[in-house]
């Protein structure tokens, strides 16, 4: 399992943070999910099976985006 931190921008509320949340927990091998709007951070914890990009595409399909 890996932790990683991911700088999002965009969310506002609880209701983003459910909305990023969710997103991410679509994909296998995603355990854990912890979305803080106000540190516009998501903090993850992963199978080492799941690659940055599925993580950054899910969260701008959910309609946010990942700081660089």
């Amino acid at each position: 399992m890996q932790r990683k931190t991911i700088s999002v921008t965009g969310m506002s509320c609880n209701g983003c943070e459910q909305t990023v949340g969710n997103a991410l927990k679509t994909i296998d091998g995603v355990t854990r999910v912890d979305a803080d709007h106000e540190g516009d951070t998501v903090e993850i914890v992963v199978e080492e099976t799941v690659t940055d990009d599925d993580l950054h595409a899910a969260i701008e399909q959910a309609g946010y985006d990942v700081a660089a």
